[in-house]
């Protein structure tokens, strides 16, 4: 929807595209199905949610037999994230380094995005 030819809207590190194959085969999920809500002390959260199908209008994301598909509403905030798993002494998960976030709360948990007309002009420039 929003995306450039031939370029991805986001890119998988090697440790998420182990950790999206084994979900899908856990259940026999279609992939994962990301995106944005309004939430948190910064003013969005990220969602991700097993998919049983594929939505005609998510953008599919796949490599090396890793799915995620981008809800629609969210692909422009999306667009450029590297989605990476990380596991810690305390902690496992999935880590955005996203280049179009603008503040994010002490937590990492919610984070506030550019506005729409910044994230246009770095598109075109």
């Amino acid at each position: 929807m929003f995306g450039i030819p031939r370029k991805a809207a986001v890119t998988l590190t090697p440790a998420a595209i182990g950790q999206i194959k084994k979900l899908m085969t856990r259940d026999g999920h279609q992939g994962l199905r990301i995106g944005v809500k309004k939430g948190g002390c910064a003013g969005m959260e990220y969602t991700m949610d097993y998919a049983a199908e594929i939505d005609p209008h998510d953008e599919v994301i796949e490599v090396e037999g890793a799915r995620v598909m981008i809800a629609p509403m969210a692909q422009m905030f999306l667009f450029g994230t590297e989605i990476d798993y990380q596991t810690s002494l305390l902690e496992a998960g999935f880590k955005f380094n996203n280049p179009n976030v603008a503040d994010a709360c002490g937590c990492g948990e919610s984070i506030k995005f550019k506005d729409v007309s910044e994230l246009n002009a770095e598109r075109e420039g």
